[in-house]
């Protein structure tokens, strides 16, 4: 099979597309073929470059933390799936050989595409365990997209701010992909209303075309005024933000009223970020970190996309073998919608 290999960190040159041997499945493993893969700032890109040390990157390594495709082999020991299943999967799994179920395995673990072979490739084999099925209305590039930042922007709306139906919110950065997939969970599926906000106009208008009530230019207003305003001087319910712009999320955390949360789940524009201390504890406010997700979250997702609430942000797609463009793409351009790498295209 074709597949992305890393040798070496460094630029997107090292991403070298190679021919390698067709992987196997193992007990309780299922083999998929890769119709979608998406590319990653920081889990992706950041690691091709050489600054996610901290993940103990096991080189060489195909890269990619999520895809989705189809099933066409399935290894000993599996029942639960067959051949021609539509799946996506994503991040920590088991290593080694595991139960159908994972039940009772006590090994080693790691992202696919850091630790084990990802998604970058023509064909990937990853524990049953670590599947998720598909809806038929879904098409795979959507589902790759939805398998990656979904299930973290309903993890921290639903279950970590408890956003519930009309409260305001506040969603940081309206184009990126968990602001433009916050803004429709809140909107469609927990029915808040949401102020969106991003650094332009067009990008506030990407926001303001996915459901936001209201939307705000930071980069020429006043976003705690613009907040206050809207929502009558009551501030926002909920802050959501994956950003941690030193500049401008000081700012919205004063828009943020009695008994608000704050959530967040990035930091690429910060990490560090001043806050008024006064304003925390004299509002009440909490604020709580929390990647990842909630497995059983993920069917909600999938079936959310399907039905329309949720559309997802693709920039491009492009082949497998384009893999070290799409890396420039995104070194170029960091806010731009999800690049998405699909093996099947010639």
């Amino acid at each position: 099979m074709k597949a992305i290999v890393i040798h070496k960190f460094g630029p997107p040159d090292v991403l070298k597309y190679e021919e390698v041997p067709d992987p196997v499945p193992r007990r309780g493993e299922v083999r998929i073929r890769v119709m979608a893969a998406t590319v990653n700032r920081v889990l992706d890109v950041a690691m091709r470059a050489g600054k996610q040390g901290q993940r103990g990157v096991a080189l060489p390594v195909i890269p990619g933390v999520d895809c989705a495709g189809v099933i066409d082999q399935v290894g000993p020991e599996v029942a639960q799936w067959k051949i021609g299943d539509r799946v996506a999967t994503a991040g920590q799994m088991a290593l080694e050989p595991c139960a159908e179920d994972g039940k009772g395995y006590d090994g080693p673990t790691g992202m696919m595409g850091i630790k084990r072979p990802g998604g970058f490739a023509e064909l990937i084999t990853v524990p049953a365990a670590a599947l998720d099925p598909l809806p038929e209305k879904l098409d795979f590039h959507s589902a790759a997209v939805v398998m990656r930042h979904c299930p973290t922007a309903w993890n921290l709306l639903c279950n970590v701010a408890a956003l519930k139906k009309d409260e305001w919110v506040l969603i940081m950065g309206a184009s990126g992909n968990l602001g433009s997939i916050g803004i429709q969970i809140a909107k469609n599926v927990v029915g808040a209303k949401v102020i969106c906000t991003a650094g332009s106009d067009d990008r506030v208008k990407i926001g303001m075309d996915l459901g936001a009530d209201h939307g705000v230019n930071y980069a020429r207003q006043d976003i705690h005024h613009e907040i206050m305003r809207i929502t009558g001087g009551k501030g926002v319910d909920v802050l959501y933000d994956n950003i941690a712009n030193p500049e401008v999320l000081p700012k919205a955390f004063h828009g943020i009223g009695r008994d608000g949360r704050l959530v967040t789940a990035g930091a690429h524009g910060g990490p560090n970020v001043t806050i008024d201390m006064f304003h925390l504890y004299d509002h009440r406010i909490t604020v709580k970190g929390m990647p990842g997700h909630r497995r059983e979250d993920k069917p909600k997702c999938f079936q959310a996309a399907a039905d329309g609430k949720i559309r997802v942000q693709i920039a491009k797609v492009m082949p497998l073998s384009q893999a070290a463009e799409a890396h420039r793409l995104i070194e170029a351009d960091p806010g731009m919608g999800k690049i998405v790498l699909d093996p099947t295209m010639p």
